[in-house]
Formats: structure tokens, C-alpha cells, sequence
């Protein structure tokens, strides 16, 4: 009894890391009471401020209501959503040369929203660029684009 309890035991402990090594939080998201148009605003400049062009503002609010309509809900989500779309060609291209399947984790994109039942929190998000087959030069390419995320979300909410 006490063999299949310790081997029950190791199993359990190597699904745990094999669990904890999946990353269970592949979004990351932070938050403060303030206005939808003040965030969106200082997300939009800490991207600009790092020397960035947005390629693309997505109205990700609009969309959700214009279909929403279309598929018979009328639940509103959010107060308002929006991404901004863009990128850093050296850290794109660093992360591509580790690994050309990187090419999938670019563009990058943070999200401002104010959902419908917090009005006055608002929250910026992105997902985090990770691989877990990466090659080590993959991954720490990975890891300077997500701190390039990291920094301008906190810069949006006047985090440090």
C-alpha cells in the first residue's frame, strides 16, 4: 500500500509541474478606477511613447454589440473595448530569428475595456507570448516582448 501511495504521489507531483508549466495564465491583466477614455488614452501613448506605430485600433465594444444584435442578445458587456494592434521590429524580428513560428505572436495587443458591471474600473490586458517548446533563445525573445507588454500596460495605468 505505502508503493502505490508514493507512486500515486510522484504522478501526482509531475501532473502538477507539468500543469504549472503550461503557464495557466496566459492573459495578464491589470486594473484601476478611472475613466474608459483616460486609460484607452495613456495606453495609447505608452505605446507611441516607446517610439511604436499602431497599425490597428480595433472597436472591439462595437463589434461585440453589433453582432450580439445578430445573434438575438441584448446583454451588454462592456461599458467599452478597445485593442490596440502593433509592433517593435527589432524584438519581432529577434523572436522570428530563434524561431520562424514566432511569426504567430506578432503582431502584439493590449486591450483597454470597462466592463458593464464595474463602470468605473478600468482594465488593460494583454496575452503573454509564450511557447513551451521553445529552444532557450525562442523563449528569451519571447520573455524581452513580454516585458515590452508588461511596461506599457503598467505605463497605462500609471503603474510602476
Amino acid at each position: 500500500m505505502t508503493l502505490l501511495r508514493n507512486l500515486l504521489l510522484a504522478l501526482f507531483t509531475v501532473l502538477c509541474s507539468v500543469a504549472l508549466a503550461a503557464d495557466p495564465y496566459p492573459v495578464v491583466t491589470y486594473s484601476k478606477k478611472a475613466t474608459f477614455e483616460e486609460v484607452r488614452d495613456d495606453l495609447k501613448l505608452a505605446i507611441e511613447g516607446k517610439g511604436l506605430v499602431i497599425d490597428y485600433h480595433s472597436f472591439v465594444n462595437k463589434m461585440i454589440e453589433r453582432t450580439g444584435k445578430d445573434l438575438g442578445s441584448t446583454r451588454k458587456v462592456y461599458v467599452d473595448a478597445q485593442a490596440f494592434v502593433f509592433c517593435s521590429a527589432a524584438l519581432s524580428r529577434k523572436m522570428m530569428e530563434a524561431d520562424p513560428a514566432n511569426a504567430s505572436m506578432c503582431p502584439y495587443s493590449i486591450t483597454v475595456y470597462a466592463a458593464a458591471q464595474e463602470p468605473d474600473k478600468v482594465y488593460v490586458a494583454y496575452r503573454r507570448p509564450w511557447r513551451p517548446d521553445g529552444s532557450a533563445a525562442s523563449k528569451a525573445a519571447l520573455k524581452e516582448v513580454e516585458t515590452l507588454l508588461d511596461g506599457i500596460a503598467r505605463a497605462a495605468l500609471g503603474m510602476k
